[in-house]
Parts: structure tokens; C-alpha cells; sequence
């Protein structure tokens, strides 16, 4: 899953980066709010962590900005001001979330995968689709009762197309879903992990490619 960190203060930025990288999220930065709305526009997002005190426009005003043009992205808001005015109006505006500064990361870190599993329509972090099980908050795979191991990549694919069954997901979606600004990957790249998650999966569930579109995973019955 990716997401996208909206924070002029570059000791907080990269704390979140750090925190949010080291529990299998791929994370950028951008320091503004006309940065941020660009990288959105032009890229998929997962979710948006956003900072109110932006200079020039800040994050309510981003918030306003992204809701009226229709990005439903989830938008996790971070700020000093621990006023019930402005937790108003960032959730009334169209913040999904709210929390002030400081923060303990294990906090920010569950409620970012909450906010994803909610615009996923998933419930809970125990996921089951045909013949597997997904633990969302260890990234741990198991097929019966056997654990499968996957890389940090093959387990956000996996993740990705499993939050997106039923639809098909395109090669850059999913390679959104593993790489950030700093990281060099190939479209073939995807089809490598692909291959790799085929052969990890077995008969337990099932990846079909889409020509000319992208990947698609099915219970293994279908």
C-alpha cells in the first residue's frame, strides 16, 4: 500500500516515512499542498497523511480542494492545534481521520490500515479469499494452516490484488503498491513477482492476467 506524506516540517516527515516504510507501506513526501495535489492527481495513492500547518495553503484547505474535485483518496490529518474546532472541520470538510501532534507511531501506523481497509470494504486485519488466509497486521500468508513466506513486495501485491478482488488491477497500481519516488522498477518486474506469487499460491487461489489491462485474483473455484 502506498501513501502519500503531507509535511513541511522534514523531522516529522521522515519519522512518518520511516515508521510507515518499516510496516510495508511504500511512503513519499511532498511539503506542500499544491505539491501534494499534483503528486494525487498524477499518481495512485492509497492513502494521504496530511499535516494542517502547510505554508501557503494549508491542510484544511487541501482537504477542501481534493473533496470538491472528487479525489476520494482516505486523508489521515496530523496538526499541533488540539482544538475541537479545527477536528470539526477537518472531518467535516472530508478528513477521515484525525490525530494530533505528538503522536505514538504504533497509533498512526493501525490507523492508517484502518482507514485502507475501510475505503477496501474490509472489516478486520484477518482476511480470507478462497484458500487464503491474510494477516494484515504481520503481513503473514497461510494456506490451511501452513504459513507461506513472502517478500515485502510479493506480500503487497498479494495484499493489493486481494483488496481489489473481484476487479482488475493494473501493472502500475500495482507497481505503486511496492515502489515509492526513490525506488527503480520495470513493468516486467511485476510480472516476476507475479510469477513468483503463482507459484507460492498453488491451486489455493488463482492471478489471471488481463490482456492489455493488468491482473486479476480469483478464488480457485472460479
Amino acid at each position: 500500500m502506498r501513501v502519500l506524506i503531507v509535511e513541511d516540517d522534514p523531522l516529522i516527515a521522515d519519522a512518518v516515512r520511516q515508521a510507515l516504510t518499516r510496516s510495508g507501506f511504500a511512503a513519499d513526501i511532498v511539503t506542500s499542498a499544491e505539491a501534494a495535489a499534483s503528486a494525487l492527481q498524477a499518481e495512485s495513492f492509497d492513502l494521504a497523511v496530511v499535516d494542517i500547518g502547510l505554508p501557503r495553503e494549508d491542510g484544511l484547505h487541501l482537504v477542501r480542494r481534493l473533496r470538491a474535485g472528487g479525489k476520494a483518496t482516505p486523508i489521515l490529518m496530523l496538526t499541533a492545534r488540539d482544538g475541537l474546532s479545527d477536528r470539526v472541520n477537518a472531518l467535516d470538510l472530508g478528513a477521515d481521520d484525525y490525530m494530533t501532534k505528538p503522536f505514538e507511531v504504533a497509533e498512526l501506523i493501525a490507523r492508517c490500515r484502518a482507514l485502507i481497509r475501510r475505503a477496501n470494504s474490509a472489516a478486520n486485519n484477518q482476511l480470507s479469499f478462497g484458500g487464503l488466509q491474510l494477516d494484515m497486521t504481520h503481513h503473514a500468508l497461510s494456506i490451511g494452516s501452513k504459513p507461506v513466506e513472502l517478500t515485502q513486495r510479493e506480500w503487497s501485491i498479494l495484499e493489493c490484488l486481494v483488496l481489489n478482488a473481484g476487479r482488475i488491477v493494473s501493472k502500475d497500481k500495482l507497481m505503486s503498491s511496492v515502489t515509492d519516488w526513490t525506488d527503480d522498477l520495470t513493468p516486467n518486474a511485476i510480472e516476476v513477482y507475479v510469477s513468483r506469487l503463482r507459484g507460492k499460491l498453488g491451486d489455493a487461489a488463482r492471478i489471471r492476467a488481463v490482456r492489455g489491462m493488468g491482473y486479476r485474483i480469483d478464488e480457485k473455484n472460479k
